[in-house]
C-alpha cells in the first residue's frame, strides 16, 4: 500500500513508519519540515512540504495525525487558535486536496480523542453516545471530526479514532510524569477519583493497522484499554512500578491558578470502553495497567 501520513513525525506517526516500513509499504508524510522526516521516521519516508508534490500517485489511505499538543500550556486565546488551526483547519486543507483528485484513498484514519465526550463523570462511554459536557476540548474534537467526516462525501471510508492517554516510554503524558514519580514528588491529580483511559502504544499502533486493512470499519472508535483507572490507581501503579511514593497530590485549586482553563483537561475523565474495536474483532495486548507499565519501564527503572 502507499499510505500518506499527516502528524507522521510525532509518537503515534514514527510508531507506524516503523511498523509499515517492515511489511514494505510505501510511506509518504506531509511535515512542515519534509527534510527531517527520513532521520525522524526512516530513511525510506518520503517527506513533502505539500500535498500537491504527490500529484496522482495511486494513494491507498491516508492516517491524518496532524494537532499541536494539547496540554503543553495553558489554553490562552492565541493558544487556542493554534489548536484549531493545527487539527481542523489542516484538516480542511487535506480534504480539499483529496476533492480536487481524480484517484482518491479507499480509507482515511483521522484523530479525534476521548475529550470529545467531554468530562464523563462516573458513565461508561460507548461510541453510540453522544457528549456528556461540553468544553473547549469537546468542541475541538467535535468540529475535528466533522472536518474528516467530510471525506466520506468522497466515497472515502473514514475512521475517527477517538484516542485515550497513550503510554509510550519515548514521549507523550508518561514521560512529563516520570521526572517527578522517579523523584518521589507524584500522585493524584485533584480528587484523584476522575477515570483515565488510556492505552499502551504498541496497542495504539496495532489497532491504527487494523482499522486501515478492516474494510467495514467507519465511524468512531474508542482507542484505550478495556480497562480504565481512576487517576489515583494510575499514580499508585506508577509509584509501584517504579519503586517510588505516589502520595502528593496536585491540588486542584492550584491547577486552576497556574493553568487557567487547561487544568479542566486534568481533573476531567473518561471512563471509554472500546466497544466497537473488540465487536470487530480486535484483541488488545495489555489489558492490565500495572503489566503495561512494567512493560514500558523495565529497561528504565
Amino acid at each position: 500500500m502507499h499510505i500518506l501520513l499527516t502528524g507522521g513525525t510525532g509518537l503515534m506517526g514514527r510508531g507506524l513508519c516503523r511498523k509499515w516500513i517492515v511489511e514494505g509499504h510505501r510511506l509518504s508524510v506531509w511535515s512542515r519540515s519534509p527534510e527531517r522526516v527520513p532521520s525522524l521516521c526512516g530513511r525510506e519516508v518520503r517527506g513533502v512540504g505539500r500535498l500537491e508534490e504527490l500529484g496522482e500517485e495511486p494513494l491507498d489511505a491516508v492516517v491524518n495525525l496532524v494537532g499541536a499538543p494539547i496540554a503543553d500550556r495553558p489554553w490562552t486565546r492565541r493558544r487556542k487558535a493554534e489548536l484549531w488551526a493545527s487539527r481542523i483547519t489542516l484538516t480542511d486543507r487535506l480534504f480539499d486536496w483529496l476533492q480536487s483528485r481524480g484517484q482518491r484513498p479507499r480509507v482515511l484514519v483521522s484523530g479525534s480523542a476521548l475529550g470529545w465526550y467531554g468530562d464523563g463523570g462516573e458513565r461508561e462511554l460507548h461510541e453510540d453516545m453522544g457528549p456528556v459536557t461540553q468544553d473547549f476540548a469537546s468542541q475541538l474534537c467535535g468540529a475535528w471530526e466533522a472536518a474528516a467526516g467530510h471525506a466520506e462525501a468522497l466515497g472515502v471510508r473514514v475512521v475517527l479514532l477517538r484516542s485515550g492517554l497513550v503510554l509510550a516510554r519515548d514521549g507523550g503524558f508518561l514521560k512529563r510524569l516520570l521526572p517527578l514519580f522517579r523523584l518521589g514528588l507524584g500522585g493524584p491529580i485533584g480528587s484523584g477519583r476522575q477515570w483515565m483511559s488510556w492505552v499502551h502504544i504498541d496497542d495504539q499502533i496495532a489497532l491504527i493497522d487494523f482499522l486501515v486493512r478492516q474494510e467495514d470499519a467507519r465511524g468512531p472508535y474508542n482507542a484505550c484499554s478495556p480497562q480504565p483507572v481512576r487517576n489515583a490507581d494510575f499514580a499508585h501503579a506508577l509509584g509501584r512500578v517504579l519503586h517510588r511514593p505516589a502520595l502528593l497530590p496536585a491540588p486542584a485549586f492550584a491547577l486552576r491558578l497556574g493553568l487557567g482553563e487547561l487544568a479542566g483537561l486534568l481533573l476531567a475523565g473518561q471512563r471509554a470502553v472500546p466497544v466497537r474495536l473488540r465487536e470487530a474483532g480486535f484483541v488488545f495486548r495489555h489489558h492490565d495497567l500495572g503489566s503495561a507499565l512494567e512493560d514500558l519501564l523495565k529497561e528504565r527503572t
